[in-house]
């Protein structure tokens, strides 16, 4: 068997027990969900499960302990499966694996050798848990170099998923030049001011995204991932943009499953606009499925790693993030669609707690609103816009 063919089988048994993990742990999930439905709740005991399933570890390189879930194109369509699965299960889970996947994609393609060692056995051997913080109001966070080597930080974050319970977050500020730097602090060896009352959401309750102040923080230059403006560098920045897209379709598939069962137990299937509206609701969801199954293939095209490498120009940059702008606008709207039709199918019987289908519509509608949708669209009509192909070579990756 060639080193190729090894290498093949390797990433096909591994990526094949994390989605039966995966499985498991969404099932949970499911079952939990109800419990941890509380402003400030955290889904600790999931991600006990997830960081004894090796999921942790599973965005990192092969020689580093994991898969390469966030890293290796390869694997791109069975990672969009494993977000899909645990967002099945609970979309609060979902966004905040989600966002441990990004900081983990972050580092390796930004970060140094050094760095990516460091950060690599905080995620495979001491179960930290990362994630990306970039939100803020106007008190947003200076980083302020000091005499000594080290840098400070200065003002606060808001909508930091997983507040006291991550431990590696991304917190990027502004240099005194202006210039946005992305840096990690390692929050369980410093000391910073949450705000829990500044969270009071409709939906996504168990992802305790508070606001907190980092103000007197000092880092050492090891915090400091990539170069000022790396973050905002395409086609990363919006290609991630389908990880979320995928937890998103992960919960309208749970509500399409609900609705189902519901009509079931009711006896009411041979109701003509119920096989309608579940119809139209199986359309939705399979094409968000091609959707993923299109920007998976489309990312492993471009590059053999997530975005390309970081220091090599791609001449079809523009077209990955046009594609992955749609795959993001589409499947919001299939989410939208089947929320609808869902309320619609059930009725005000359905919407009542403990129905899951209440809970499940309020962390989609709110998880939904992600920054920059119309910016989102308006790309993919400025990047159509721009070529004289036609259509059937638009997305042409040859």
């Amino acid at each position: 068997m060639s080193d190729d063919a090894i290498l093949k089988e390797w990433y096909r048994s591994n990526t094949g027990v994390a989605l039966s993990h995966a499985q498991s742990i969404a099932d949970y999930c499911a079952t939990n969900a109800h419990t941890i439905d509380v402003n400030g709740a955290f889904p600790e005991s999931e991600f006990k499960l997830i960081a004894e399933s090796g999921l942790l570890a599973a965005p990192l390189h092969q020689e580093l302990g994991g898969w390469g879930a966030s890293i290796n194109t390869n694997v791109t369509s069975e990672l969009l499966t494993l977000l899909k699965r645990i967002g099945y299960g609970n979309l609060a889970v979902g966004r905040i694996y989600e966002g441990h996947v990004n900081a983990l994609q972050l580092i390796q393609t930004f970060g140094t050798r050094e760095q990516v060692a460091v950060y690599a056995r905080d995620a495979n051997v001491h179960h930290k848990i990362f994630g990306v913080w970039n939100a803020e109001a106007e008190d947003g966070v200076k980083i302020i170099p000091l005499t000594n080597g080290k840098y400070r930080l200065e003002g606060s974050k808001t909508f930091c998923t997983g507040s006291g319970y991550v431990d590696r977050p991304f917190v990027n500020g502004a240099l005194p030049d202006g210039s946005w730097q992305m840096c990690i602090v390692p929050m369980d060896e410093v000391k910073t001011v949450s705000n829990p009352a500044w969270w009071q959401p409709c939906g996504m309750r168990a992802t305790a995204s508070f606001k907190v102040d980092f103000t007197g923080v000092e880092l050492e230059p090891i915090a400091l991932i990539g170069k000022p403006g790396d973050y905002y560098r395409q086609p990363w920045l919006s290609g991630g943009v389908i990880r979320f897209a995928a937890v998103q379709l992960g919960g309208a598939e749970a509500l399409f499953d609900q609705t189902r069962e519901y009509l079931q137990k009711l006896n009411y299937t041979n109701d003509p606009y119920q096989k309608e509206r579940l119809g139209k609701m199986a359309i939705a969801i399979e094409s968000g499925n091609l959707w993923l199954r299109g920007a998976a293939d489309m990312v492993a095209a471009y590059a053999p790693v997530f975005g390309g490498y970081a220091d090599v120009a791609h001449e079809q940059a523009e077209q990955l993030v046009a594609y992955a702008n749609m795959t993001r606008t589409a499947i919001e709207q299939i989410c939208i669609d089947v929320m609808q039709m869902c309320e619609r199918s059930v009725g005000t019987r359905g919407l009542l707690p403990p129905n899951p289908i209440e809970r499940i519509i309020r962390d989609l509608t709110l998880y939904l609103r992600q920054p920059a949708f119309d910016a989102s669209l308006a790309n993919v009509g400025q990047y159509v816009l721009s070529e004289s192909n036609p259509n059937s070579l638009l997305w042409d990756n040859e």
